[in-house]
């Protein structure tokens, strides 16, 4: 049983340090999760989901094209965001979640401006949790 822990450790010598240090990494990303409040993580995802349906929206310029546009997903971003943003307005408070809905409410007004015919009431994106915007 000693040589064959012997023989392990000697077999491992190059790995060792990498495979410590890959959990090193991931015990100080749960330290840190750990440390950030949920308000921080959830506001942060709705800016990402924010940005990206900004940029399939079109209102980004693409430095070779010009610009970009993808409306079908830029649809699914803003429903998503939609439902994230009225799920946790509860939960974040009322000066976050005002913030997040501006914002939310641009994007679907610049999505409607997009569209070369308006979507019917109540089937634009993110309307079954928003509401009708306009």
């Amino acid at each position: 049983m000693n040589d064959h822990q012997h023989h392990d450790h000697a077999g491992h010598d190059h790995t060792a340090p990498q495979e410590g240090a890959a959990s090193q990494e991931g015990a100080e990303e749960l330290r840190d999760i750990a440390e950030v409040a949920a308000v921080e993580i959830i506001t942060s995802a709705c800016v990402h989901l924010m940005s990206a349906a900004a940029v399939k929206v079109g209102l980004a310029d693409d430095e070779e094209t010009g610009q970009y546009q993808d409306l079908a997903e830029a649809r699914k971003l803003i429903t998503a965001l939609a439902g994230l943003v009225t799920a946790s307005a509860p939960e974040i408070g009322n000066e976050h979640a005002r913030s997040l809905r501006d914002g939310l409410r641009s994007l679907q007004l610049a999505f409607a401006e997009a569209l070369p015919f308006p979507d019917e009431p109540g089937k634009a994106p993110g309307e079954k949790y928003t509401g009708r915007v306009s």
